[in-house]
C-alpha cells in the first residue's frame, strides 16, 4: 500500500503517554465515542519531531534527519481505559519505543470507519455541506463540527477562508434534513441569526 497523503486521512487522536512496560500507547481520542479508533486495524501516526531538550539553546535546529514522518502500524488491539484509549501497536515492544511516539498524531482512512446506520454519519462528513434554511437561502459551508458537552454544534460560514458566520447546535429541532449524497444539510436557522 502506498503511503497516502494527510489529505486522504482524518486525525482521530494523538499518542499522549507510554502504557505499562510492553509498548502500550495511551491515545486521548478527539471524539468522546472513539468507535473508528477502537476498530482500525491499521493506523497512521504523523509525528513531528521535538527539539532536544538538553539543548544549550532553546532556537536549536532540528536535526535534517529528524524530519516530520508519516508511518504505517497495523493494530493488535485496542481498549478504552479511563477514557483513553490503549492500543497495541505491531513493531512496538518496550516503553522507551512507546515514549518515542509520544505526541504522534494517529489518522486513519475514511475507509476504515464502521459503517454507519440509516440517519447516522460521522461529523466529519458534514464537512464541507452546503446549509441551507427551510425558506431555501444559503447559510454558508459546514467548516466544523463539535461536541459542546450537551450536543454538538456546527461552525458554518467560508470554507475556503475559514471565516465563521453561525455557530449552530446540531439537535433535531434545528437540523431538518441531512443528505450527504448531494452535501447538503437543511436547518431551521434564520440569515439574521446569530
Amino acid at each position: 500500500m502506498s503511503t497516502p497523503s494527510l489529505n486522504d486521512l482524518i486525525e482521530l487522536g494523538a499518542i499522549s503517554e507510554a502504557q505499562g512496560l510492553r509498548g502500550q500507547v495511551k491515545v486521548k481520542p478527539h471524539s468522546s465515542d472513539p468507535v473508528a479508533l477502537l476498530s482500525s486495524k491499521t493506523i497512521w501516526l504523523y509525528l513531528v519531531p521535538r527539539r532536544d531538550p538538553n539543548a544549550a539553546s532553546s532556537r536549536a535546529p532540528v536535526p535534517v534527519a529528524s524530519k516530520a514522518s508519516l508511518t504505517e502500524y497495523k493494530v493488535k488491539g485496542a481498549k478504552m481505559h479511563s477514557g483513553n484509549v490503549v492500543m497495541t501497536l505491531d513493531g512496538v515492544g518496550d516503553r522507551d519505543q512507546a515514549l518515542a511516539l509520544k505526541g504522534a498524531r494517529i489518522l486513519v482512512t475514511r475507509e476504515a470507519f464502521p459503517k454507519t446506520e440509516k440517519d447516522d454519519y460521522y461529523w466529519v462528513d458534514l464537512i464541507g455541506c452546503h446549509a441551507i434554511n427551510l425558506q431555501k437561502e444559503s447559510l454558508g459551508e459546514v467548516i466544523d463540527v463539535a461536541e459542546n458537552g450537551a450536543h454538538g454544534v456546527i461552525t458554518i460560514g467560508d470554507l475556503a477562508k475559514k471565516e465563521v458566520r453561525y455557530l449552530v447546535p446540531f439537535v433535531k429541532e434545528v437540523v431538518q434534513s441531512v443528505d450527504l449524497t448531494n452535501k447538503v444539510i437543511t436547518l431551521d436557522w434564520q440569515l439574521d441569526w446569530q
